[in-house]
């Protein structure tokens, strides 16, 4: 087990089942302003929601170690040891997502419950590793994240009807370091496929997918869905890659079935 760089910065609201929440690449944990108070139903009584800066996102510093999802993963589980958490239904979008199946690879058993948005088990391509190193290399080299602007990642991010929230997404990918989206890249690159761990994951599960994702499609959501034990598939029409940002009352009611799942 690793040692936290520094105390996880979490933004936590409500009581109930233990719902850890873990946000997309390059954004933070204030993508799930939604899930935490904007929506009844996902807080108060029935959860109790935490959203982590992950490494060097947010108010968490980076450390010093080498890229690698394996690492993120072991300090959600420090998180729940230091909230005096055994078991949480563990949740993550696009990176997130990443996170939670590196999660559930080492940490099977402190699992109640999976939710996997808008994400994969696959494997990069060699293609797409050579182009997370060339934005890694980039932001690096100009000690500036302006990259991401300049190829406009909010327009892969978001579906085709979410214009309104561009500017939104933006502000949330301009506050990421250089440095941290230079080691999220190469821990992302570096991640093993986990699709064969799926089956063995005897909890409840929800895959969630927009219907407009281009960056982790529908085919995807239906690899994980096919392959866990008990999962629900969710299709949000409209949204993009970030579903819970996008559409977020068709999102947390789909997290509401799969609390309401986990408490049965």
């Amino acid at each position: 087990m690793n040692r936290l760089p520094t105390a996880l910065a979490v933004r936590e609201s409500g009581t109930g089942t233990p719902l850890v929440l873990l946000h997309a690449f390059p954004l933070g944990a204030s993508m799930w302003s939604a899930q935490l108070d904007g929506l009844p139903g996902l807080t108060g009584d029935e959860a109790r929601v935490l959203a982590p800066d992950q490494r060097g996102f947010g108010r968490t510093e980076l450390g010093t170690d080498a890229p690698s999802l394996d690492l993120v993963a072991d300090d959600v589980a420090l998180l729940l040891d230091a909230a005096g958490i055994g078991r949480a239904v563990l949740g993550g979008l696009s990176m997130g997502g990443y996170v939670a199946l590196a999660f559930a690879r080492r940490h099977p058993g402190r699992l109640a419950g999976l939710l996997l948005a808008d994400t994969k088990a696959t494997a990069d391509t060699d293609a797409a590793r050579a182009n997370r190193e060339r934005i890694a290399a980039a932001v690096l080299a100009r000690d500036s994240v302006r990259l991401l602007a300049e190829e406009r990642m909010e327009d892969s991010l978001l579906g085709p009807a979410s214009g309104h929230l561009a500017e939104r997404v933006r502000g949330m990918i301009a506050e990421a370091s250089p440095q941290a989206v230079a080691w999220a890249q190469r821990a992302m690159a570096a991640r093993p496929a986990t699709l064969d761990v799926l089956p063995g994951l005897d909890v409840p599960a929800a895959v969630v997918v927009g219907a407009a994702d281009t960056v982790t499609p529908l085919a995807e959501a239906r690899l994980m869905a096919d392959a866990l034990p008990d999962a629900e598939l969710t299709v949000i029409p409209d949204a993009g890659h970030l579903s819970a940002i996008e559409a977020p009352e068709a999102f947390n009611a789909a997290v509401r079935a799969l609390l309401a799942r986990v408490a049965r």
